[in-house]
């Protein structure tokens, strides 16, 4: 990852380590759920969840998985996960690190999990190189992510509105990229699903300790939008108040090849 891109990520995410370890939609959901399944039917030993944010897929994994290494290039992020797994009772290992140069042998995972992060990634293939390295062969990556929108200018619109509430967001992948990149890899799409995911706006405007005047800005921005662009992501305008949108989850299950 490019220092300058790191930076932004370390400049959103330290502050707001506390907000992620308590948000609900990171710590349950059916969208947890289904990757813990195919998790489950792996059975790897040994798992990686990289930019484990609040450290939820790794606690959940750590539920029935002998080894689990949860790592992140925010270390107040990361501090704050080790906490929540602590008060957990649960046993996982923490390591710093930037998904572009993990710091691993190669082959020394039988599956890497990554859970609504790599959109703030400056770029996929490089981080899906460095899983593949990291995988052993036959082993697993489960990925959940924000998914692209194939209309261009819809996907402009919540490009710039996510950019507003997070600077340090690049861009959500259509699922066609997703196996177009995960393939360059070396890693073979063998299961797909999308789901719907509903993001109450105080909630998520607040994680991001936005500040008045910029959640101003950004929900004039949102209410002078296109209707068509509010309408793909279904936001739920009443009085003139923003009160939700949803977000499409695409989740992959892939194989090293």
């Amino acid at each position: 990852m490019s220092d300058s891109q790191q930076g932004r990520v370390q400049a959103q995410f330290g502050p707001s380590a506390a907000a992620y370890v308590t948000s609900a939609g990171h710590a349950a959901g059916p969208d947890l759920e289904w990757l813990l399944a195919w998790g489950r039917k792996r059975g790897a030993a040994r798992v990686l969840d990289i930019a484990t944010g609040g450290g939820h897929t790794a606690l959940a994994f750590s539920r029935f998985t002998e080894s689990v290494v949860a790592m992140d290039v925010t270390l107040p992020m990361l501090e704050a996960a080790r906490r929540f797994i602590a008060r957990e009772g649960a046993a996982v290992r923490f390591v710093g690190g930037d998904v572009e140069t993990l710091p691993f042998r190669d082959a020394t995972f039988g599956t890497v999990t990554c859970r609504i992060a790599a959109h703030h990634f400056p770029a996929l293939l490089p981080a899906l190189r460095q899983v593949a390295r990291v995988l052993r062969a036959g082993g697993t990556f489960l990925i959940q992510d924000i998914l692209g929108h194939d209309d261009q200018d819809a996907a402009a619109f919540i490009r710039e509105v996510e950019r507003r509430r997070d600077p340090s967001h690049v861009r959500a992948y259509r699922q066609l990229e997703w196996t177009a990149f995960l393939r360059a890899a070396g890693l073979t799409v063998l299961d797909e699903t999308v789901m719907s995911k509903v993001r109450p706006w105080d909630e998520w405007t607040t994680r991001m300790r936005m500040t008045p005047e910029a959640r101003a800005d950004l929900e004039r921005f949102v209410l002078a939008a296109p209707a068509h662009c509010r309408d793909a992501f279904d936001f739920r305008i009443e009085d003139g108040r923003i009160v939700s949108f949803t977000d499409r989850m695409l989740l992959l299950r892939a194989d090293r090849d």
